[in-house]
């Protein structure tokens, strides 16, 4: 059933309405609750303010009758912060998406700039290590650009080894930004692999003594370089139990590839014997970073490729299927930064493997959206809508979510709808709940929780972005409030608003 939104100001102004908004007749799932029934649901300003059986009255109704009603879905791990990002983000459901795997360093810069231009979604940042390692070894400045980070992953000057001095230099900045607001330390570990274990070590006693989790891209496995210094998940379970540090593997699937059973055995372990260790997956089959990184050096395609060559690779600039060793080395020498796929495995031909990886024991669910990729020579405007056909970006930044439920419940029934939801919404809120106290008031529909609501049809609620058209917004979702302010409204995108709101620690 279409949902719609009707303004009930005229009839009931003045006369003590005591909702601005009411989502009514919506088939309410909190998963924190177990709530999963018919209800209304009252706003008062940002706030759930009633959750009702029938017969909430208010200035807006929405229509919800036919459509499920969920915790807006909360992204621990977006490269994607500007606005046109936000916004297809916000299309697929998310009404929280946090800079976490990467991070940001000042936070405070980022957090400002944010503020002033505006953000569809709620945002927030961890510390980068990998921005803070660059500025102690080679005194490159600080930008607090989401995106600082990775536009140096092809740089080899900041993953010399650090002198004891810098590694101390480097702990006193990160302790100086998590006392800025940082939710956490994002530590990209595995675009350095030769960094000294004890750094990492280091890096996690800080975030245990601080309260914070660490947010990891593990080291390869020895699988895939048995060269590596230290098997990347042996490393991350084994630093989590010594240190008490709350570890959370970003993106398991991608960088587990074909050895994920023995990584998802190791990471059950090592919970069982009481250490904390959260993980994350997306749906998809190709992961996408800066080119002139080394998981791109033809010698070593084989660790994330399907086929270890060079046509695992399509450069997102020019959307081009590399098509030779020689072709692949101009492109990393011409633009080591801009982004690139790399396919791990066909996702359309494999939906037993989709469906696995969106029910892995414990994991939530992550994007991994990057930044728009615009091609050579073209000028974006950030407030344009929607993305004009020059403006590319990887699809799981645009239909994580709805993949997820199409998949994962009503395809292959691998999850339910509720925990599907809770591990869109719930669970990544849990996450950070102890180091963010507004993370306790995400991922419920509950009195007193923030107004960050979805409203989908779970029969038709899908993915729409594809390789070729990367920016096609998902459908299905009909509501999305951010703050109890629409952004998306009968399914359509409201451009002027930008309610998103900072989550800090």
């Amino acid at each position: 059933m279409a949902a719609h939104t009707h303004s009930v100001r005229s009839r009931n102004a003045g006369a003590g309405v005591p909702y601005d908004v009411v989502v009514r007749g919506g088939r309410v799932v909190d998963p924190a609750s177990g709530l999963d029934g018919v209800r209304d649901v009252g706003i008062v300003g940002d706030r759930i303010a009633a959750v009702s059986e029938g017969g909430l009255e208010g200035l807006r109704r929405i229509d919800a009758r036919g459509l499920v009603v969920a915790p807006g879905f909360i992204d621990l791990h977006s490269h994607g912060q500007g606005i046109g990002e936000g916004r297809l983000q916000a299309l697929d459901g998310v009404t929280t998406a946090l800079e976490l795997e990467a991070g940001v360093a000042p936070v405070s810069a980022a957090y400002r700039r944010a503020a002033a231009e505006g953000r569809p979604v709620n945002y927030g940042y961890s510390v980068s290590w990998a921005s803070l390692r660059r500025h102690v070894i080679t005194g490159a400045p600080l930008s607090g650009g989401a995106d600082g980070p990775l536009d140096h992953l092809g740089s080899h000057a900041w993953r010399a080894p650090a002198s004891p001095a810098q590694r101390a230099a480097l702990l006193r900045l990160l302790e100086a930004e998590l006392g800025e607001g940082a939710l956490g330390i994002g530590v990209l570990l595995g675009y350095a692999p030769e960094t000294d274990p004890a750094e990492f070590a280091d890096v996690a006693g800080l975030a245990a003594a601080a309260g914070v989790p660490v947010f990891t891209h593990a080291r390869p496995l020895t699988e895939q370089d048995p060269s590596v210094v230290v098997d990347g998940a042996e490393e991350l379970t084994r630093v989590a139990g010594l240190t008490g540090a709350h570890m959370h593997y970003c993106h398991i699937n991608s960088t587990s590839t074909r050895h994920l059973d023995r990584v998802q055995a190791l990471v059950e372990t090592v919970r069982a014997e009481g250490a904390r260790v959260t993980t994350e997956a997306y749906p998809y089959g190709s992961g996408m970073t800066s080119i002139g990184s080394d998981y791109f050096r033809p010698d070593r395609l084989h660790v994330l490729g399907a086929t270890g060559t060079p046509q695992d690779v399509v450069y997102a600039r020019t959307g081009e299927t590399v098509a030779s060793v020689d072709r692949l080395l101009e492109l990393r020498a011409a633009d080591p930064s801009g982004l690139a796929f790399i396919k791990s495995f066909d996702e359309d031909a494999s939906p037993d493997r989709v469906a696995r990886i969106c029910s892995l024991p414990g994991a939530v669910v992550a994007s991994d959206a990057v930044p728009f990729v615009i091609e050579g020579g073209r000028t974006y405007d950030p407030l344009r809508w929607p993305p004009p056909d020059f403006v590319r970006t990887h699809p799981r930044g645009v239909g994580t979510y709805g993949r997820t439920l199409r998949v994962a419940v009503r395809e292959t029934g691998v999850l339910s709808l509720s925990d599907a939801i809770a591990r869109c919404s719930l669970h990544p809120a849990r996450v950070l709940e102890e180091t963010a106290p507004a993370m306790r008031r995400k991922g419920r529909i509950q009195p007193g929780c923030d107004a960050d609501l979805v409203v989908f049809d779970a029969d038709r609620v899908t993915d729409a972005a594809t390789y070729r058209h990367t920016t096609r917004p998902s459908t299905g979702f009909v509501h999305v409030l951010v703050n109890g302010e629409p952004v998306v409204s009968d399914g359509v995108l409201r451009e002027p608003a930008l309610p998103g709101r900072p989550v800090r620690a």
